[in-house]
């Protein structure tokens, strides 16, 4: 059994950002995020009130949504499975939370707070970049400057984040390491370096879950797991599918049989069957 919690289970992201306890993890990770933009100093956290998904959707989309000091809003949401519709989304829930601001009346002068969605992506989308991480805002586009701080997008391809634990220098690279690799980590790294760590460390113990909370912990990552397996099986699929459609048109275009066992790896049974 690992000694801390997964962070991609619903249980695991909500007790590391989603409650009162945890609330220093969250605004040192998201001062660390939005360096020299935003000093977060407190938060308080809001019902979602988001749109209704389907549970298949939402098998493993998790998301803590809260308000600055500021009176800005910050969605932060950790997702494990990709969606076809996966920026249009993005874009929904951030017009979603600035459409919520507006007040009856003509006496509102449409002062909107600015709105952040941050989210933490343990796929990769070559829609959004092939870098770990990818800042979306409004821009004028001839001049290429701002055209308005009210809407944020921030995407964090986890898979992208390659650095060990001697390669990591700041606050947030450090906390990117944790995340992606705290189910694993016997010890938490940095202990005596920042209390956000031994935080981290107290939180996200295993030991330190009552039976209510192990038991939906256990569930959780129960239900994790055979979803990650799932996909893992569809992509395997996708590629042995990929590799006969492949092996097919060389066999059509004369190609032997050696070299298309040597191009696809598939048996010389497999492709005479084709």
């Amino acid at each position: 059994m690992s000694k801390f919690i997964n962070p991609f289970t619903d249980v695991g992201f909500k007790r590391i950002f989603g409650q009162e306890i945890s609330k220093p993890v969250l605004i040192t990770f998201l001062n660390a995020l939005l360096q020299d933009e935003q000093h977060i100093v407190d938060l308080q956290y809001l019902d979602k009130e988001q749109p209704g998904d389907s549970a298949d959707d939402r098998s493993l989309i998790y998301d803590v949504y809260c308000e600055l000091d500021s009176g800005e809003h910050i969605i932060v949401e950790m997702q494990n499975k990709s969606q076809p519709y996966f920026k249009n989304r993005s874009v929904y829930y951030v017009s979603r939370a600035v459409s919520r601001q507006g007040e009856p009346g003509p006496e509102w002068r449409y002062d909107v707070k600015a709105v952040y969605l941050i989210a933490l992506l343990n796929f990769k989308r070559d829609d959004i970049s092939k870098e770990f991480r990818t800042d979306v805002a409004l821009m004028d586009m001839k001049h290429k400057t701002l055209f308005s701080d009210k809407v944020r997008l921030v995407y964090l391809q986890l898979p992208y984040f390659t650095k060990e634990v001697d390669d990591c220098e700041s606050i947030f690279e450090k906390l990117i390491f944790v995340l992606k690799h705290m189910d694993v980590l016997q010890r938490m790294p940095w202990l005596a370096q920042d209390a956000v760590f031994q935080k981290l460390a107290s939180i996200a113990d295993v030991a330190s879950l009552n039976k209510k909370e192990r038991d939906a912990y256990d569930e959780n990552l129960r239900k994790y797991r055979d979803t990650i397996a799932v996909m893992e099986g569809q992509y395997l699929e996708g590629i042995v599918k990929a590799n006969a459609d492949n092996a097919r048109k060389m066999k059509e275009k004369g190609y032997s049989i050696k070299d298309i066992t040597d191009i696809t790896g598939l048996t010389t049974e497999e492709i005479e069957r084709l």
